[in-house]
């Protein structure tokens, strides 16, 4: 069983959520970013995403396109980011990885390659954001054959037979974009939002996962009910942005943020037997 699956099960078991928490990797730098891994760890989180930066974020709002910005100043590259997993699975064995970026850094070096080198380092999963399921059999087959699992974006205009088509190539898990719009943006309709993720629920037996949007432990416990995972990316990332030089303000800050939705998630346990 892979890492991500075993992490749905044991919360499944505990009826817990799963809390994913994104940052971009090698912001404000590569060492800092294994500080704020082990820190987001702490704060509660189950599964980690580490954007791959990229000169041409379309996806991403402000915030963490500036984060792209700042670590591509530094030459971050992906063979950093393997050496940073490697470091980070010295410590921590159990905790799921996700590389969450765009098709032309994996291009660049080959898929092959960045598929081995990305299962060596203690990857568990790979997001290509621009990946469209018509044309991501090959690269998922590759992903399959280093043990690395594909997960897809679901828009909010994505149609139910489109969404099987995704399904049958995803792996691990699948993510719901809660926004139409770029991460980070401020405008997110619960009740769309739930109605959606029913109907996605309805249709597909991986995990479901939400995110864009989601910035407060509030709508982090409502949305919970109707997901089984919820992506917290662009609130961690300006933490990070407003104190770039500080390893202590930087995690104390991600705790403060994170702990409260940790909990609030918790919250919802059932404690009937």
């Amino acid at each position: 069983m892979s890492r991500i699956s075993e992490k749905f099960l044991d919360l499944k078991q505990c009826n817990k959520t799963c809390l994913i928490s994104y940052v971009t990797a090698g912001d404000p730098s590569i060492s800092l970013s294994l500080d704020i891994m082990h820190a987001l760890v702490e704060s509660g989180t189950d599964i980690i995403e580490l954007g791959v930066p990229f000169s041409d974020p379309m996806a991403d709002g402000p915030t963490i396109q500036r984060a792209c910005e700042r670590a591509l100043k530094q030459k971050v590259s992906c063979f950093d980011i393997f050496e940073l997993v490697k470091s980070f699975r010295k410590k921590n064995k159990t905790t799921p990885v996700v590389l969450m970026g765009y098709l032309n850094p994996i291009e660049r070096i080959g898929y092959e390659k960045f598929s081995k080198l990305a299962s060596d380092s203690g990857v568990d999963a790979v997001l290509v954001v621009d990946l469209p399921h018509e044309e991501a059999e090959d690269i998922v087959n590759i992903f399959k054959k280093d043990n690395l699992e594909s997960i897809f974006l679901i828009a909010p205009n994505t149609q139910v037979e489109r969404i099987n088509k995704i399904s049958k190539f995803a792996s691990g898990f699948l993510y719901y974009i809660s926004l139409k719009g770029v991460t980070g943006a401020s405008t997110l309709n619960i009740q769309e939002t739930e109605a959606q993720l029913k109907k996605i629920k309805d249709n597909v037996n991986l995990p479901l996962a939400v995110g864009f949007g989601i910035k407060d432990a509030d709508t982090a416990k409502t949305l919970s009910k109707s997901a089984d995972a919820i992506v917290i990316g662009s609130a961690i990332v300006k933490i990070i942005e407003n104190d770039q030089e500080s390893k202590t303000n930087i995690n104390n800050g991600i705790i403060d943020l994170m702990k409260p939705i940790r909990l609030k998630l918790d919250s919802n346990i059932s404690t009937e037997t």
